[in-house]
């Protein structure tokens, strides 16, 4: 990619970080808020919450839109490790409690790799993003995140 289109990318991620830090927090199946001493941010989701869709997560993707995600949903919190099996690229892994605090972040997942990544013990959701976008957010471990599959326990219930 050339300078231009950098720019041009660089400028519409800085356009949807500022529009998701304005707008009010949305709660749907499709969209999971994340906010921080960075501001807000939003993305959309594909929800996995049962077996067969959290073995196949985001295996053969080839690419995803900078604002997209995959949440992985269990039914009580556990202990959780995932793998890069058939992942074809690169992701961050963030790990969150039942309360909706991130607990941990992976960062840049490498496609392919089958080493596990050990997320925690207590953890009950999982959003997959792109690699990097973690880091260029400003998200980190004490963030707080929102779904409308979370309870009204989380530090922030939907409305």
């Amino acid at each position: 990619m050339g300078k231009c289109g950098r720019a041009r990318l660089g400028l519409v991620f800085a356009l949807v970080v500022a529009a998701a830090t304005t707008a009010s927090a949305e709660c749907s199946l499709d969209t999971v808020s994340v906010r921080g001493d960075f501001g807000t941010a939003q993305f959309t989701v594909v929800v996995a919450d049962d077996n067969a869709e959290r073995g196949q997560g985001l295996m053969f993707v080839e690419q995803m839109a900078t604002m997209e995600g995959m949440l992985f949903v269990y039914d009580r919190p556990q202990r959780v490790s995932f793998w890069m099996r058939n992942t074809l690229i690169p992701l961050d892994m963030v790990f969150v409690d039942d309360t909706g605090i991130v607990q941990k972040i992976h960062p840049m997942a490498v496609p392919l790799d089958e080493t596990p990544i050990f997320g925690g013990t207590d953890i009950q959701y999982v959003l997959e993003i792109n690699g990097g976008l973690a880091a260029r957010l400003g998200l980190e471990a004490g963030d707080e995140m929102q779904h409308a599959a979370f309870g009204d326990t989380s530090v922030w219930p939907c409305p």
